[in-house]
């Protein structure tokens, strides 16, 4: 091969194999967000839980002592 053809190999070797790494690295992005997704979503219920036992907390009479200590 002449030093232009192999080149042109190279570089075409080197695209290839960085065009393989993007769409892997794409592949794992996606995944992550689904990740951070299904993360964002429990810790929105676990808000929602907490407050709603808040509110109950708020509304049961204070613990006191009984009348006979």
């Amino acid at each position: 091969m002449s030093d232009e053809q192999s080149r042109i190999t190279k570089l075409e070797e080197t695209v290839a194999y960085q065009a393989k790494t993007i769409e892997e690295l794409s592949d794992q992005l996606a995944e992550q967000w689904k990740v951070v997704e299904q993360t964002r979503q429990k810790l929105d219920r676990l808000t929602e839980r907490f407050l709603t036992l808040e509110e109950q907390s708020l509304d049961a009479p204070a613990v006191t002592k009984p009348p006979h200590y």
